[in-house]
This record gives structure tokens, sequence and C-alpha cells, in this order.
């Protein structure tokens, strides 16, 4: 029953989504996208030109988000992360605020040339990986060598094994190893990465590189530069800020506030959770390190709801239409 019961929502989902791409074809949508109103902040990650779930499900392909962009400047009204937090809507269309996690180069090399395009702000939270002498975030590596790397490999005092669906997975515990690893602080993480760097070479395939190089301090500074582009912090390592004790979350976030001021000459008081993970504790760290927006994905605690330094942010779905996707937005919810 449980099987029947899986394939009948995978149809049903798959049936909604094609009925709601069927009345956009016929102009159907197009009175709802005019006439609704509300306000939402978006999250994106990365933008690379094939093969966009070729390693995780946070990117979208170069078309893709460009056709995002062109219904965005045709049916809503694109706002500042400053003018969202001032609350300067529009009454009359759909205002939304573009964000980008993560700090990948392909969003100097391909964000920055379309939002320049079409005079759109958008918001780039990024890390300090770069001040640390890495050009690649922990998480993506390890997406990286789940595909590339060895069946299993010791690491730990422990035993890691790619599981069905390509994940490396404890023999001791049976958590995946993305998961243990949140729990710790970078030193582990680096660790992983010199053992696993000598058997998963991909590096000399500049073809990849979309999926995993981040942006130098100078493509950085470059992109601070632009009238329609805001800098915000991601923290210094990507680590999860929850995860580690609140001396290193501080740390950590005052390091990547100063490593950013440093390269754009400009404040930077926003800062984008990394995994959309926080404690309230958390939050009052963050204010007193400087910050006075503080980003969510879904709001954890009661009294985020009454926090004005709070905002949740809505993530792009990479397995559906544009149609879909816009639907999603305005409804703030993905079909089930």
């Amino acid at each position: 029953m449980k099987l029947v019961s899986k394939i009948h929502k995978k149809l049903r989902l798959k049936w909604n989504y094609s009925y709601n791409d069927m009345r956009s074809l016929m102009g159907l949508n197009d009175r709802i996208f005019k006439e609704t109103t509300g306000a939402r902040i978006l999250v994106y990650h990365g933008v690379c030109l094939a093969n966009h779930t070729r390693f995780n499900s946070i990117f979208l392909r170069l078309k893709t988000f460009e056709a995002h962009l062109q219904f965005y400047r045709k049916y809503f009204n694109v706002i500042s992360l400053n003018d969202f937090y001032n609350e300067r809507f529009s009454r009359e269309r759909f205002n939304i605020c573009i964000t980008f996690d993560d700090g990948f180069a392909n969003n100097y090399k391909y964000v920055l040339p379309l939002i320049n395009k079409y005079r759109l702000p958008a918001t780039f939270f990024i890390t300090g990986i770069r001040d640390t002498g890495a050009d690649i975030l922990w998480n993506d590596f390890l997406a990286i060598a789940q595909k590339y790397g060895p069946s299993e490999f010791e690491f730990l005092n422990d035993l890691f094994y790619k599981n069905k669906y390509c994940q490396y997975v404890s023999t001791t515990s049976d958590k995946p190893l993305k998961d243990l690893l949140r729990e710790h602080g970078f030193d582990n993480k680096k660790e992983l990465i010199k053992v696993l760097q000598p058997l998963v070479p991909f590096k000399p395939d500049m073809q990849e590189t979309d999926y995993w190089l981040q942006m130098t301090e100078e493509e950085i500074k470059l992109l601070s530069a632009s009238p329609w582009a805001t800098i915000g912090c991601h923290g210094y390592y990507h680590n999860d800020l929850s995860r580690i004790s609140i001396n290193d979350a501080s740390t950590e976030m005052t390091r990547c506030k100063q490593f950013l001021e440093n390269i754009a000459q400009k404040e930077i008081n926003a800062i984008a959770f990394p995994y959309g993970a926080y404690t309230r504790e958390l939050v009052e760290e963050a204010r007193k390190c400087g910050f006075t927006k503080l980003l969510a994905v879904d709001f954890l605690f009661p009294e985020d709801y009454t926090d004005n330094s709070m905002r949740e942010r809505f993530t792009v779905n990479p397995y559906i239409s544009v149609n879909n996707q816009m639907t999603a937005i305005v409804n703030g919810r993905y079909e089930k």
C-alpha cells in the first residue's frame, strides 16, 4: 500500500504541474500573476550552462535563470534587500527580493551580467573561504567526491561507503557523512579534503568549475561595485553555526564580516545563516557582531515572527518549469 500511495502521489504531482503549464500556454495564468500582491525573498545558489543537477539540487541552468528574470520584469516588482526590510512594497504587484548563497564564481560570471542587463537588484551571501586560501566549500567538495570518489574509504576512525543514493555513509552509525560533518567545526572538513582530494582529481576539468569554484577577492570586489548588487555574510567556513560553540560561531561571523568589508569597502550588515540553521542564542550573537538583517529559510521559533531583524526565504526548485516556479513563489509553497 505504501508503494501504491507513493506512485499515486508522484502521478498526481506530475499532473498538477502539467495542468498548470497547460494553463500558462493558454494565457490563463496571466491574470493571477498580474493581480497577486504580497512579498517574498527568494534563495538561489549556483548557475551553470547544463546538467544543473549533476552533483546536487542547488543549481539552475543559465537559460532558466534568465527566464526567471524576464518573468520578474514582466509581472513582479523586484526590490533590494534593504527595501524589503523597510517594506517599500508595491501595492499593485507581487514583490520579490533575489538572494544568492555560497559565493560561487558563477554568480560573478553569469548572474552579475544579467542583473546589470535587466537592472534588477540582488543580494549575494558570501563566505570567507577565500581568506583561508581555499577555493571550494567543504560540502561542494563532498558532493563531487561522492560522484567520482572511491566506493569506500577510512576517515575519523570509521569506514564510509557509498549507499544506493551515492552518498557516503558511516558503517558504524549508518549516518550520512555530510550530516556527521555538520556537527563539527572546520578542522575535520579540512582533513576530509586532504584525505580524498588525491583520489578525486576533478580540478583540472575546467568544464566543471561552474559547480564548485568560489569567487576570488577581485571578483567579489567587482561584484560589490555594481549598483545592482549587495554583499552579505554567509559564515567564514560555511559551517553550521547552530552546531558549533557560540564563541566559534561569533568568531566566524566577525571574521567573515571583516573579510568582506575589507574587500567591498562598505559596511556589511546582513547575514544568511548557512543551511538555514540557527538558534535564538545565535541570533542574539549575530546582532552583537553588528548584523541588523538576519536571513533564515523557515522560521524555527515562535518569537522569530515578531523579530524585526529576521526574515524567511523561499528556496528555488531546479526540477520544475518556470511557470510552476512562479506559481509556487506566489503561493509560498510547492505542490505536494
